[in-house]
């Protein structure tokens, strides 16, 4: 209805002012009876008010539709009233929606042919990486570990490019089976023992159950606890020569729980630091920092379901608990 005022309002206000110019022409002339004046506007606003009152009960879809929003792109096709206005601009919906269709199919295709050539690239530089590190071995140290160390750092950089590049399609990317998180957390231990050793700051594992077992992605999450103790290395380094890995149930969720004691995350930035490319002070410190790690972790925890929280208080450390719901837990199932 206010569309339908505001579209008229121009026409209402037109005909009120031709009402007066014609009263006015009259007295002018020296007219002076009134009455019949007065009845003569009365019966203009009659047909005018009879006029819009049929425009708008005859259009009123029309309207309704132009008002309302779309709760999908195929509501494109709904049709109204066969009124010429109404029909064209039927029309021009289903070719907007068919050049949108084209345009987003293009988009996905040279989408696809990017994660396509980023997967292979990424897999094709890990092969020399596995041979410099094999050349690696027989160099007497410390550039044996130099160079190891490097290749280490190239593959954490591979990977989160891989996994960046997969979490455009990220749901057709998932797999989830039971997984037992006390053997994924030693196999990300095993995968993470030069690192350790390189930055002298080792796991322990507190209150491990060994028979917990959730339901979720084991590649992601494979990915996401490797971020979390990456950063949890990265920042204790000088500070601190430990991290805590507990697995434990609350409240019938099961929480996997990464504690560190270094630097801390400033107040400030503890609601950034998911933010893609975000780095905050502390990367800023430490130039290794990309600013993806914590956005890729956190947007696969949404995709999976899980949650993830953060707790960090500057100079005494930061803890991060990815929790599943009560639903993934088959342990208590």
């Amino acid at each position: 209805m206010r569309l339908f005022l505001k579209e008229h309002v121009l026409l209402i206000a037109v005909h009120v002012i031709h009402f007066f110019v014609i009263l006015g022409i009259y007295w002018l002339d020296g007219y002076r009876h009134l009455l019949p004046a007065l009845y003569a506007i009365f019966l203009g606003l009659v047909f005018l008010t009879g006029y819009l009152v049929y425009r708008y009960l005859s259009r009123r879809q029309f309207y309704m539709r132009l008002t309302n929003s779309l709760d999908s792109l195929d509501d494109s096709f709904q049709t109204t009233e066969p009124s010429p206005i109404s029909v064209a601009l039927d029309q021009l919906l289903k070719d907007q929606y068919k050049l949108y269709q084209t345009k987003i199919k293009a988009l996905e295709s040279k989408q696809e042919e990017h994660l396509k050539f980023m997967d292979q690239w990424v897999h094709q530089m890990k092969t020399p990486l596995s041979v410099i590190e094999l050349i690696a071995q027989n160099l007497d140290e410390p550039d044996s570990s130099s160079i190891r160390e490097e290749t280490d750092r190239m593959k954490t950089g591979l990977n989160t490019i891989l996994y960046m590049a997969r979490l455009r399609t990220i749901e057709q990317d998932f797999h989830i089976k039971p997984v037992k998180l006390s053997k994924m957390v030693n196999e990300v231990n095993g995968e993470n023992k030069r690192f350790y050793i390189r930055n002298k700051v080792y796991p322990h594992l507190l209150q491990q159950k060994t028979d917990i077992t959730v339901e979720t992605d084991e590649k992601w999450m494979f990915f996401i606890l490797s971020q979390l103790i990456n950063n949890a290395v990265k920042y204790s380094k000088g500070k601190s020569n430990k991290i805590d890995i507990s697995i434990y149930e609350k409240a019938g969720e099961v929480v996997l729980e990464v504690k560190d004691y270094g630097v801390g995350i400033p107040e400030a930035d503890k609601r950034r630091v998911f933010a893609p490319f975000y780095t905050g002070d502390n990367g800023r410190k430490f130039r290794e920092s990309t600013g993806m790690g914590l956005y890729l972790t956190k947007e696969a925890c949404e995709h999976l379901r899980h949650r993830i929280e953060l707790e960090s208080k500057v100079g005494e450390g930061s803890t991060f608990r990815i929790i599943f719901g009560t639903t993934q837990n088959l342990t208590t199932m």
